[in-house]
């Protein structure tokens, strides 16, 4: 039973770094592309794994420098949501003010 632990624990590191790969948006990944390093995790059981986590994932300044797609597509949609609001309160302008009720109209009298 205990001969198998290495083995499972290669997997296990193996299926992280695989995921941790496909997750991580492909601006922010070090040194190669992404199906490049998805190859060396793959093909290198244990020496893959650990070239990702040293040289491939990116450290915390860079993840926090770049936007990732999920925060670009909210961005886009929030400024999206913000145009239509102001399209919206242009279409619903007040009808116009008699001049006794224009404060710029009483100034002028």
């Amino acid at each position: 039973m205990l001969r198998y632990l290495p083995y499972l624990l290669s997997l296990a590191l193996t299926v992280f770094c695989v995921i941790d790969c496909l997750q991580t948006d492909e601006v922010i990944v070090r040194n190669l592309p992404k199906v490049p390093w998805l190859f060396v995790i793959l093909l290198f059981p244990v020496v893959g794994p650990v070239a990702w986590l040293v040289a491939g994932r990116p450290d915390k300044h860079t993840s926090t420098q770049y936007m990732t797609q999920q925060e670009r597509w909210e961005a886009h949609w929030k400024r999206d949501r913000h145009t239509r609001e102001v399209h919206e309160r242009e279409q619903r302008r007040q009808p116009p003010r008699g001049p006794d009720d224009d404060p710029d109209f009483l100034k002028g009298i």
